[in-house]
């Protein structure tokens, strides 16, 4: 819920040429979000929310934020470009929805979706406005090491990826967790909410346009929260012939470093790569450990403050010119479709 990776400053445009605006702090990652912006050079002018808790957090993080009475104040503003937004997941399709109604990019948490009708009302939208309906999939664009991942796939030092293999193990604490967070209906299940991080890398790894759900499964251990799902897996096969699966679980026990020791293997036809995201357990609490194996031999790349993050710079660029350097429309919203799909899957096969 906390996770909001801080790096270096690196502005793509000057100061106030790009204004944005934080609505709807439900889930922490509305930090990471509003932090990957202002590092690339965007101005934060307002935060909407009607808890007045949670803006009170938010602007003694972000000091100088104008505080908006309504959506609507945010949405009137014809400077705001762009609305970043961490809502209730079953809230996020419709908020944006609005935004982009109003003339604004939308900038969401993952999932972005709980229903494949949210999604398919977005990709009308979308279509009707020419806005942008962007997903912060943070597993991948938030960790150097998987950000690096990307980099040495497409310059062919593991060849033609033939396998993905997630893990994304996180903790509960249940304690810290709101309500809607064990609501079905609201979180959309294990596969659609951390699932959609996965099935997001598997399709950028592969280089794939779409792929098939061959197995889907989901499992409750949890009696105390009888809606939520605390294990599940999924595996595709890519129109690029690769193969992946993922687990993901709410399992993280109480005596690991961090919340979640989450690892990507990615097995090419000239080599592989593991990615240790968040801890490199029983050896160092730092994160962001990369391992290659290539004809040359093995090499493990301590990345943490040496890659950055240039989806954010990207993505403000992407707003200014109506292109897709960060990630195409098309891909957000197919990485979106396959988790829903898995989790409609995992419900029919129980």
């Amino acid at each position: 819920m906390t996770y909001a990776p801080q790096g270096k400053a690196k502005p793509v445009v000057a100061p106030g040429e790009f204004v944005f605006a934080a609505a709807h702090l439900d889930h922490g990652h509305i930090y990471g979000m509003c932090n990957g912006l202002l590092e690339a050079g965007a101005e934060l002018r307002y935060v909407y929310d009607s808890d007045p808790y949670k803006v009170d957090a938010f602007r003694a993080r972000f000091p100088g934020v104008r505080l908006a009475r309504t959506l609507e104040e945010v949405l009137d503003d014809p400077e705001v470009r762009l609305v970043a937004a961490a809502a209730v997941p079953d809230e996020r399709g419709p908020l944006g929805l609005r935004v982009m109604t109003a003339g604004k990019d939308y900038f969401t948490d993952k999932a972005p979706f709980t229903t494949l009708a949210q999604l398919e009302a977005a990709c009308r939208k979308v279509a009707e406005t020419g806005r942008k309906y962007l997903v912060y999939y943070s597993e991948r664009l938030h960790v150097e090491c998987a950000v690096a991942a990307g980099d040495l796939i497409r310059e062919g030092a593991i060849g033609r990826v033939v396998q993905v293999l997630g893990l994304g193990p996180h903790r509960l604490d249940a304690p810290s967790r709101p309500a809607w967070f064990f609501e079905r209906r609201r979180y959309g299940g294990i596969l659609c909410d951390i699932g959609s991080h996965q099935i997001e890398q598997f399709l950028t790894y592969t280089g794939a346009q779409d792929a098939q759900l061959t197995m889907a499964r989901t499992t409750r251990h949890n009696p105390r929260y009888p809606e939520l799902e605390t294990f599940g897996e999924a595996s595709l096969v890519a129109d690029t012939g690769a193969s992946g699966y993922f687990r993901v679980d709410w399992f993280t026990p109480d005596g690991l470093s961090t919340w979640g020791d989450g690892r990507t293997f990615i097995l090419g036809t000239e080599g592989y790569i593991e990615l240790r995201k968040y801890t490199d357990v029983g050896r160092s609490t730092s994160t962001d450990h990369l391992y290659l194996v290539d004809k040359e031999g093995e090499k493990h790349l301590e990345l943490s403050g040496r890659v950055g993050y240039p989806f954010f710079g990207q993505l403000i660029l992407d707003c200014l010119n109506r292109t897709e350097y960060a990630m195409s429309q098309e891909h957000a919203f197919k990485a979106a479709e396959l988790c829903l799909k898995a989790q409609v899957l995992a419900e029919r096969s129980a």
